[in-house]
């Protein structure tokens, strides 16, 4: 019976450390379903090379769906500016750039850039910001968001929250209505 028992004992065995495994390679199967997909994961953040923009132009790039406004700005710019403003700032090498997600506070229209009065204009409901994007004219409650960015030499990395975010964050200038960051 002691014979019986061991052949018992070690199938019992055998049949535990396969159940176990089946068990492991059944959850890494569930956890690769739940993870999102490389392009989901691709398009949370975007590269921005800033080295080739020029000065007083307002560039358009697009990260999660939403369109980003960013200006290179000139020092004629910059000296108009009040200290508020400048604190938004993203500063790059020696340079200064504004960097917003480009839709109205007020009910998320796009406004187009009035490069002549270095303002903002909302179309839809007379909203303007400035080139910091802060609201100047109502109806637009705050500033225009600025994204999490990071910089990496001459690139902008929107999505991903690096050291001068953070500190943008922690200062309080991006006020109390943040991105979702599972958006």
């Amino acid at each position: 019976m002691s014979q019986e028992m061991k052949r018992r004992d070690a199938m019992g065995i055998a049949f535990g450390a396969c159940a176990a495994v089946g068990g492991v390679y059944a959850l890494a199967g569930m956890k690769a379903a739940w993870d999102p997909l490389p392009s989901v994961k691709a398009a949370g953040s975007t590269v921005v090379d800033v080295s080739v923009m020029e000065e007083d132009k307002l560039y358009t790039d697009k990260w999660r769906g939403k369109p980003v406004f960013i200006i290179k700005k000139s020092a004629a710019m910059v000296a108009k500016e009040s200290n508020n403003a400048k604190s938004r700032d993203v500063i790059i090498g020696d340079s200064r750039f504004l960097v917003c997600i480009g839709l109205c506070t007020h009910l998320g229209c796009i406004p187009a850039y009035k490069k002549a009065k270095n303002k903002f204009a909302c179309a839809c409901h007379g909203a303007e910001f400035d080139t910091s994007g802060i609201n100047t004219r109502l109806p637009a409650p705050l500033p225009m968001l600025i994204p999490p960015f990071k910089v990496d030499g001459n690139s902008l990395i929107l999505g991903e929250a690096g050291e001068a975010y953070n500190k943008m964050k922690e200062s309080g200038l991006l006020g109390k209505v943040e991105l979702d960051p599972k958006a």
